[in-house]
């Protein structure tokens, strides 16, 4: 009436690669928006199947058991008025495509396969998923019986005012989006089925992209991301819904919901028309746009002879930038950061069926921080609290300060606190290897790293467990931990978070918390980093400080962001960090360490090759299976070359 319409974003709960499931989740969303007289409700990208099947999507078994479960879709809803909109896998010829479904009473109405397919980073899908380019223009296919569209130009029409059409995930990040061609060609809602995982800013980056884009085209834009229940192996999915109209947002939901949601609201259609009728651009881009897409192909390029050159920067370089700049958006994005922790481990929990959380305490920042995350994934699913063993093992190097900052810490979150001295059990392995404990090297220091962790994996098989994984993504990058020894875990909720960045955490966290367990926290905070695996000094302090053997961790925070985001070469990275450090190191100190980084990154990605699953929380990650793939064995010459 009037041009009014009732829309709906859906974030199902799911589970991956089981297609019964989540079509049973699927049709009691659409009943329940059914009921709202909702006219259209929209899905994420590949909800059916989910969208993490990874190399399950090149198996038959899931294309039968998806073929079942759509059958029952389209009988169920067969009395729907609702239109809904659907992800899943469509095979063509020999090629698979990421398509969204577009259903109405049963009925199949077309197929909109995904334009603009990621390969990069976190993404792989050009490994099972083509482009909607490699179809021919009003192409059909075959699906349940039904002849239907199959294309990525379709707009589907009710009336003179609801004009819909549809785009998938990554085609609103591309430059020249296809809903900008939906809208000049008529579409005045645009729908984008989405999986969109979760990075510290990366929300505020995608709401200001459908505002953006809904403005741009004067159009509604409707938004559905995958949630929790996908996989949470490398990353984790929050599960956004937004409804967008010409730039204002009318509706969003809160992210990291563990059970499905639906957000609704009510579109004037005939209000966007009358807009663009108004809006003389649009008119012209409309009447225009084979001549601007033809403009594309004719650019000429003129070459500038010289220009002057930068000699020394006016700015100042951010000195750390993976930490938060001000203290107006810290609380945020360290609530986001903690949510995409605690959420993920949620998940993996949950999947797992676990029934404790083991981990070890040894008083340090990232077994504190992966403590906090663990509560907080405990309280996210109503896990008791005395589920986390909490096991606190000295050896010997462990001091005064951090053996009691563990015991109180533990006792005051109220998890069952497990002290396994470890003394005993590596002298006997020193026998056992007829090891000389007097030469403290590093099979006096790994043994105790590797005693630790045999003991965790060992509690976390005696009581029905899983080991949480503390290591940062600063001592991943340097491998910085002992093979098989803290290197191992079962799930590591601090591999996307660097050193830097932890204290920050545990900060804000102290900050929030009640007097006592905040007094704990900042000692920890100021607690000097150190593996503690050589005796203490005669006064029982640490003797062994990690930033006096490898080098500030601010340091290598900084030249790892730039060397992973940006691929700067070391020169360019020694002249940004002079830059940011000035007044603190000089360049040679700089240099000095910026050599070890370099060296110590090439030779041990062996470590990193087979390192354990735990979320992606900024932009960097050193993930095997996502972000980062390199070969243990490749030279760093060409890098250490230019430092010498």
């Amino acid at each position: 009436m009037f041009g009014f319409y009732r829309v709906g974003s859906c974030v199902p709960e799911l589970k991956v690669a089981d297609t019964d499931f989540n079509a049973s989740e699927t049709l009691k969303m659409i009943a329940l928006a059914e009921k709202e007289h909702s006219s259209l409700i929209v899905f994420p990208e590949l909800n059916l199947t989910s969208y993490t099947c990874g190399d399950l999507f090149q198996q038959s078994s899931l294309y039968q058991s998806l073929q079942e479960s759509l059958n029952i879709i389209l009988k169920e809803s067969k009395e729907f008025n609702i239109l809904s909109i659907l992800g899943l896998p469509v095979q063509f010829g020999n090629l698979l495509y990421n398509c969204a479904l577009v259903i109405h009473k049963g009925k199949i109405l077309g197929v909109v396969p995904k334009t603009y397919i990621p390969n990069y980073k976190e993404f792989y899908e050009k490994r099972w998923f083509s482009q909607a380019y490699t179809l021919v223009n009003n192409q059909e296919i075959e699906m349940a019986g039904q002849l239907v569209p199959f294309g990525s130009n379709i707009i589907f029409e009710y009336g003179e005012d609801f004009k819909l059409a549809i785009e998938i995930c990554e085609d609103l990040w591309s430059p020249v989006p296809p809903s900008s061609f939906h809208a000049v060609a008529g579409a005045n809602i645009i729908v984008n089925l989405s999986a969109s995982n979760e990075l510290v800013g990366k929300a505020d980056y995608r709401r200001s992209l459908v505002l953006g884009q809904s403005a741009k085209c004067i159009a509604s834009y409707i938004y559905s991301s995958s949630g929790v229940g996908e996989s949470s192996s490398d990353v984790l999915f929050g599960g956004h819904a937004m409804i967008a109209e010409n730039g204002a947002l009318l509706e969003e939901n809160k992210r990291f919901n563990l059970v499905s949601e639906i957000i609704y609201a009510d579109l004037d259609c005939q209000k966007l028309d009358a807009v663009r009728k108004s809006e003389t651009s649009f008119y012209d881009t409309m009447q225009n746009i084979e001549r601007f897409t033809d403009k594309l192909r004719t650019y000429r390029r003129v070459k500038i002879p010289v220009l002057n050159r930068i000699l020394k920067l006016r700015k100042k370089v951010n000195a750390y930038p993976f930490v938060p700049a001000d203290d107006e958006s810290k609380t945020k994005r360290c609530n986001e950061i903690f949510s995409i922790q605690s959420s993920a481990l949620a998940r993996r929990l949950e999947h797992t069926k676990a029934k404790k959380s083991v981990i070890g305490i040894s008083g340090g920042l990232d077994s504190t921080l992966a403590l906090l995350v663990v509560k907080a994934s405990h309280e996210k699913i109503n896990k008791p609290l005395s589920d986390i063993v909490a096991i606190t093992m000295p050896g010997f190097g462990t001091t005064g300060r951090t053996y009691n900052n563990s015991l109180e810490m533990c006792r005051i979150m109220g998890c069952d606190l497990r002290i396994k001295d470890i003394k005993e059990v590596c002298s006997e392995q020193f026998k056992l290897l007829d090891f000389n404990p007097e030469n403290m090297n590093t099979t006096y220091e790994n043994v105790q790293a590797r005693q630790r962790t045999m003991i965790l994996m060992d509690t976390a098989n005696e009581t029905g467990g899983i080991v949480i994984g503390t290591g940062d993504l600063s001592e991943i990058a340097l491998g910085w931990s002992t093979y098989n020894g803290d290197h191992m875990s079962m799930y590591n909720v601090n591999c996307g978070v660097p050193k830097s960045l932890i204290r920050y955490l545990i900060g804000w966290y102290a900050s929030e918390s009640e007097d006592k367990l905040r007094t704990i926290l900042e000692d920890i905070i100021n607690t000097p980093v150190s593996p503690e695996l050589l005796p203490p000094d005669k006064a029982g302090k640490i003797s062994q400080m990690t930033e006096d053997i490898i080098g500030p961790y601010e340091l290598h925070d900084f030249f790892l962001y730039h060397f992973i985001k940006y691929g700067a070469s070391p020169k360019k990275i020694l002249f940004l960090a002079v830059n940011a450090f000035e007044g603190k190191y000089d360049e040679a100190f700089i240099k000095k360490y910026l050599k070890l980084f370099i060296s110590r990154f090439f030779s041990q990605q062996f470590k990193r090759n087979c390192m354990p699953d735990g979320p992606k929380v900024g932009t960097i990650s050193l993930s095997p299976r996502g972000d980062w793939r390199m070969p243990p064995d490749a030279s760093s010459a060409p890098w250490s070359n230019q430092l010498p």
